[in-house]
C-alpha cells in the first residue's frame, strides 16, 4: 500500500525546505534507513532517512525545489502501484503549513526558539574581474586543500583540480562559487560582470529573527576594557601542563559562565509577559558558516573543565562547517558570545539573540601602552560590548555582571573556585 513522505521540519523555526538532492530515483527499490533525500532547513543541509520502505512511485519536489513543510515530499508503495487517486486527494486537502497556529496560553512552557547569528559576517565581496589561478588555495599542514564538501563535489564533477582553484572563503577555503567561476588557466576577463542569488532558508530567517530582536528589544550596550596579560600567562601554563591547546575564547566561555552564575539578572530569557531568569547556564556560541552563521550550545558550562569546554567547541566548529549539526545542537541557549577578535576586529556590537536578554561581543587583545605603578608600559588589552535588552536587564545589572567578568579573566585562578 502507498505511503505519503512528507517534507520534514527540521528546525522549530522551519516553515519551508529545498531538496538539495535526491539519493533515490523514482523505481528504486528503498529501504527503512536509507538516506533518501538532502534536505536544507532555515539552518543547514541535513541528510533524510527514510522511515518507510518499498519503491519509490513518485517523486513531488525536485531537485532545487522549495516548498512548504509538510508538502508531499515522495511516495513509497509497491511496484506499478497507482498514485493518481493520492494526488488528487492532497490537492483538495489545505498545506497545514497554511493553518494559524493557536496562539499559547500564557502558563504553557515556551519552546525555545532557534537560536541564529546574533551578529552577520558579511560574504566576502566578489570583484567585478574573475580570480585568476595565482591566487593559491588554503592548504593545512598536513598537505590537504581546505575545500567545503559541495565544493569538492562540484569540482570532480567538472574535473577541475583543487589545487589550481583559488578560495575565497575564510582562510582561503575553497567554496562553491570558486569551483562556479574558475577559469582554467587563469585567463582573466576584463569585461564587467556580476551574479546574483537569492537568499537561502538559512539568510532568511537570520534576516527574519535579526529584524525582530534589533527592532522590538530595546537593545542599550555597555563596554569594557580588560588586561589579558595574566590570561596569556595562564594559558601558556595551562597548555604545557595539561598538553591541551586551550584558546582565549575558552577561557572567556569559562569566565562567561562563572560570571553567569553569580548574576542570574543577565542570565535571562524575555518572554513576552514574563522574564524567566535561568539557574542553569547554556552558553550560545556564534560560529560562521559558509552560507551564514549557527551558534551551537555549550550546555551547563558553568559545570565543565576548560578543557571540556575547549573540546567541545572544537567538535561544534567541525561539525558546523561539515553540516553536521543537529537542531538539538543550537537550541536552548540562555546568553550568548560572539567573539570576532581572530580577524583582528577591536570592538563591536551584536544583536542579542532572542529570547535571551542579553549577549557578549568579543574583540581582539591589542598591546597598547597602559599606565601601572605610575609607569607606562606595554599592554595587552580585550575590549567586551554586552548588549542587553532593557525590558529584563537594567544597566547596573549588566554593569555588576562585566566588574565580575573582568575580575575573572584578569585572576584565571578565579576560573577554578568552586
Amino acid at each position: 500500500m502507498a505511503e505519503i513522505v512528507l517534507m520534514p521540519k527540521l528546525s522549530d523555526t522551519m516553515t519551508e525546505g529545498v531538496v538539495a538532492e535526491w539519493h533515490k530515483k523514482v523505481g528504486d527499490k528503498v529501504e527503512s534507513g536509507d538516506l533518501l533525500a538532502e534536505i536544507e532547513s532555515d539552518k543547514a543541509t541535513m541528510e533524510f532517512e527514510s522511515f518507510q520502505e518499498g519503491v519509490l512511485l513518485h517523486i513531488g519536489i525536485e531537485a532545487g525545489a522549495t516548498a512548504p513543510v509538510d508538502s508531499i515530499l515522495a511516495i513509497l508503495g509497491d511496484e506499478g502501484e497507482d498514485v493518481t487517486a493520492i494526488l488528487e486527494e492532497a490537492k483538495k486537502k489545505p498545506a497545514e503549513s497554511d493553518k494559524i497556529e493557536a496562539t499559547p496560553k500564557a502558563d504553557a512552557p515556551v519552546a525555545p526558539k532557534t537560536p541564529v547569528a546574533p551578529t552577520p559576517i558579511p560574504a566576502p565581496v566578489e570583484s567585478s574581474a574573475p580570480k585568476t589561478a595565482s591566487s593559491a588555495p588554503a592548504v593545512l599542514n598536513d598537505g590537504k586543500i581546505v575545500a567545503s564538501p559541495l565544493a569538492r563535489k562540484l569540482a570532480e564533477e567538472k574535473n577541475i583540480p583543487l589545487s589550481q582553484v583559488p578560495g575565497s572563503g575564510d582562510g582561503g577555503r575553497i567554496v562553491k562559487r570558486d569551483i562556479e567561476n574558475f577559469i582554467p588557466g587563469g585567463v582573466v576577463n576584463t569585461s564587467e560582470s556580476f551574479y546574483e542569488e537569492g537568499l537561502n532558508s538559512m539568510r532568511k530567517v537570520i534576516g527574519q529573527r535579526l529584524s525582530e530582536s534589533k527592532f522590538s528589544a530595546p537593545h542599550f550596550y555597555l563596554t569594557q576594557s580588560i588586561d589579558m596579560d595574566n590570561a596569556m600567562v595562564a594559558r601558556k601554563a595551562i597548555i604545557e601542563a595539561k598538553g591541551t591547546k586551550v584558546s582565549f575564547n575558552d577561557m572567556v566561555l569559562k569566565a562567561t559562565a562563572k560570571a553567569l552564575k553569580k548574576h542570574p539578572g543577565v542570565n535571562c530569557s524575555f518572554l513576552g509577559d514574563r522574564v524567566r531568569y535561568n539557574d542553569h547556564v547554556h552558553i550560545g556560541v556564534a560560529m560562521a558558516v559558509e552560507n551564514g552563521l549557527l551558534v551551537p550550545v555549550v550546555r551547563f558550562a558553568d559545570q565543565k573543565s576548560l578543557q571540556d569546554i575547549s573540546a567541545e567547541v572544537k567538535d561544534y566548529s567541525v561539525r558546523a562547517k561539515d553540516n553536521k549539526l543537529t537542531p538539538d545542537d543550537w537550541a536552548g541557549s540562555t546568553f550568548t558570545v560572539s567573539n570576532l577578535g581572530m580577524f583582528g576586529i577591536e570592538s563591536f556590537t551584536s544583536i542579542i539573540n532572542s529570547p535571551d536578554a542579553a549577549i557578549m561581543a568579543i574583540g581582539g587583545i591589542k598591546q597598547v601602552p597602559v599606565v601601572k605603578n605610575n609607569e607606562i608600559v606595554p599592554g595587552n588589552i580585550m575590549k567586551v560590548t554586552l548588549s542587553c535588552d532593557h525590558r529584563a536587564v537594567d544597566g547596573a545589572v549588566g554593569a555588576a555582571f562585566l566588574l565580575t567578568f573582568k575580575q575573572i579573566l584578569e585572576n584565571p585562578v578565579l576560573m577554578y573556585e568552586l
